[in-house]
C-alpha cells in the first residue's frame, strides 16, 4: 500500500508539474495569439516618416502613439531605438527594407540572414513585428532594381524560416497603383504586362506564404489626374445619390467611392493571373492638407473629410462591392507632416500632426470609439463659432442652461466667468459645460450649427472652463469620473467591432432635443 501510495503521489505531482509548464507556455504565447486574433479584423494604422524637424524621441513617440490609441504602424526602415521603445506595448509594426538596401539583400542570402537577425530576431516577440515591406514602389520608382526584388523577398523569408518566425511575420512589397492599367471599371483591370515576369512569381510566393499584396492607393491622385471625369465627392467617400455612383457595366456593381474601386481592381488584376487567395493590404492612403497653386484641392477640409470617412468606412466593415466579405486594412499616410521633404508643398503636408505632436486638423468620425484624440492631452472643448447672430446664439444658450442641464452657475453675475458679459462668452462656457457633461459624445457640440470643437483651452483669467487641466482637484475629479464612465460605456458597446480603440471628434450622429 505504501509503495502504491507513493507511486500515486509521484504521478500526481508529475501531472501537476506538467500542467504548470503547459499553463506557463500558454501564458507566454497568449498575448501574441490574442494579437493574431485581433488582426483578423480590419484595422487602421499609420505610416511614420522621419523627415521631420525635431521629431519626438522614440520614447516620446511611443507614448504619443499610446495616448492616441494607435496600435498599428508602418516604418520606412527598422530604426533600432524605436523598435526598442515599442517593446511590450502591443503596438504592431511593419518594418521596411529601404530601396537602397535591395542590392545587398537580393544578392546575398547571408546578408538577408544578417538583416533578419539584426532587425527582427533581436526584438521579436517583445516588439510585435508583423510584416516586412521590402522596398517601396520598386517597379515604378527604381525599375532597375526590379530583378532583385523577388530574390530579396525570398532570402528574407528563408531567414525567417531558419528562425522559425515565418508563420508570424509576413514578407511582401508595396506597389504603386500605376502597376495596374484600365482600373475603371475594376472588372477590366490588369497588371501592366511589362511586369508579368515578376508579378506572376511574386503573387505565387504571396499565395504560398499567406502574405498580402501591399498596395499604395491614393484617390487624391486619381482625382488630380482625372478632373472632370471622377467627381470629388466620389474620392472623399461623401454620400452619393444612386445617379452619382460609379457602375461597373460588366458586373453591374455600384461603387460609392474610388478607394473601393481601386482595391477591387487589384483583386481583378490578380485573378487575371490566376491568383485568388491573396488579400489586399493598403499600405498607404491619404490626402494632403496643403498644396501650392497647382494643387487647389489639397486643403484641410478635404484631408479631414477623406481621412475621417476612410476610418469610418474601414470600421463599418462593409467590404468592397466585389468582396463584401473582406474589408481591407489601411495604413494612413501619414502620422506627421514631413516638413523637410522637397517640394511641391503637398509633399510636406500629408500628416495628421505637426512634428511637435499638435494636430494639423481634427478628424470627424462619429461612433468609432476612442482612437485618435488628435490632442496630446486627450482634451477638446466646445465653443461658439465666429459670425453667429445673437438671436440664434441666445436660443442655444437658453437651451443649454435649461433643458440641456449644463452647469451655468459660473456665468451668473459676480461669478468667475460672468465677464465678458456678452452672449458669445456665456454661450461658449455653457456649450462646453454641456459637451463635457455628455462625455464629449457624438453630436454634443453642435447647437444647431453655432458651435465648434477646439483643442485650445478657452479658459481665461480666473474663469476655468470644464475639462481644463487648470481645474481644481474637486472639480477635476467630477469631470474625470464622467469621462471615464462614458469611455467605459463606449468600450463595452464597441468591443465586438473594433480591434483598436479609436477616439474621434464627432459631428452629428445623435439627435439632441434642441436641434
Amino acid at each position: 500500500m505504501a509503495v502504491t501510495s507513493m507511486v500515486s503521489t509521484v504521478f500526481l505531482l508529475f501531472f501537476f508539474f506538467t500542467l504548470l509548464l503547459i499553463s506557463a507556455n500558454s501564458s507566454s504565447l497568449s498575448p501574441y495569439m490574442k494579437i493574431q486574433e485581433q488582426d483578423k479584423d480590419p484595422f487602421v494604422g499609420f505610416n511614420i516618416g522621419t523627415d521631420v524637424t525635431n521629431l519626438l524621441s522614440p520614447t516620446e513617440l511611443v507614448k504619443f502613439l499610446q495616448t492616441q490609441k494607435v496600435n498599428h504602424v508602418r516604418l520606412y526602415d527598422a530604426d533600432p531605438d524605436l523598435l526598442k521603445a515599442l517593446a511590450k506595448t502591443k503596438i504592431r509594426v511593419i518594418i521596411s527594407v529601404p530601396n537602397n538596401q535591395l542590392l545587398a539583400i537580393g544578392s546575398s542570402n547571408s546578408t538577408a540572414a544578417s538583416w533578419i537577425g539584426r532587425n527582427v530576431v533581436a526584438y521579436y516577440p517583445e516588439t510585435l513585428i508583423t510584416s516586412i515591406s521590402v522596398g517601396d514602389e520598386v517597379l515604378t520608382t527604381v525599375p532597375s532594381s526590379a530583378p532583385l526584388l523577388l530574390p530579396a523577398i525570398e532570402s528574407l523569408y528563408n531567414a525567417l524560416v531558419a528562425s522559425n518566425l515565418h508563420t508570424q511575420i509576413k514578407v511582401s512589397t508595396p506597389h504603386a497603383a500605376s502597376i495596374m492599367l484600365d482600373t475603371f471599371p475594376p472588372s477590366q483591370a490588369y497588371f501592366n504586362q511589362t511586369w508579368h515576369s515578376l508579378m506572376v512569381p511574386l503573387l505565387q510566393f504571396l499565395s504560398k506564404t499567406s502574405s498580402p499584396l501591399m498596395m499604395n492607393l491614393y484617390p487624391y491622385y486619381v482625382y488630380m489626374q482625372n478632373k472632370g471625369v471622377v467627381p470629388l465627392d466620389n474620392c472623399l467617400f461623401k454620400p452619393l445619390t444612386p445617379s452619382k455612383e460609379m457602375v461597373d457595366p460588366n458586373t453591374l456593381l455600384h461603387y460609392t467611392n474610388v478607394l473601393d474601386a481601386m482595391v477591387d481592381a487589384a483583386y481583378v488584376s490578380m485573378k487575371n493571373l490566376n491568383v485568388t487567395d491573396v488579400v489586399v493590404l493598403v499600405t498607404e492612403s491619404g490626402w494632403p492638407s496643403k498644396g501650392d497653386t497647382k494643387e487647389p484641392y489639397a486643403t484641410i477640409d478635404n484631408a479631414d473629410t477623406y481621412n475621417s470617412n476612410l476610418i469610418k468606412h474601414i470600421f463599418d466593415r462593409t467590404g468592397t462591392p466585389l468582396h463584401p466579405e473582406m474589408t481591407p486594412s489601411v495604413y494612413i499616410y501619414e502620422l506627421f507632416n514631413e516638413d523637410l521633404r522637397a517640394p511641391p508643398v503637398s509633399e510636406a503636408s500629408w500628416g495628421l500632426f505637426h512634428g511637435n505632436a499638435t494636430p494639423v486638423y481634427l478628424l470627424h468620425v462619429s461612433g468609432s470609439g476612442t482612437f485618435l484624440a488628435n490632442d496630446t492631452t486627450n482634451q477638446t472643448y466646445c465653443i461658439v463659432m465666429d459670425g453667429v447672430d445673437s438671436k440664434t446664439l441666445q436660443a442655444a444658450l437658453d437651451w443649454a442652461c435649461g433643458p440641456g442641464r449644463a452647469n451655468c452657475s459660473e456665468i451668473q453675475p459676480g461669478e468667475s466667468c460672468y465677464q465678458p458679459n456678452n452672449v458669445k462668452g456665456h454661450a461658449s462656457f455653457a456649450f462646453n459645460s454641456y459637451y463635457q457633461k455628455e462625455g464629449r459624445a457624438s453630436g454634443s457640440c453642435d447647437f444647431k450649427g453655432v458651435a465648434m470643437i477646439t483643442t485650445t483651452d478657452p479658459s481665461h483669467g480666473s474663469c476655468i472652463f470644464p475639462g481644463s487641466n487648470k481645474v481644481g482637484n474637486r472639480t477635476q475629479t467630477v469631470v474625470n469620473s464622467t469621462q471615464v464612465a462614458a469611455g467605459e460605456a463606449s468600450s463595452r458597446s464597441l468591443s465586438r467591432v473594433f480591434c483598436v480603440s479609436i477616439m474621434i471628434l464627432v459631428t452629428s450622429s445623435i439627435l439632441l432635443p434642441f436641434w
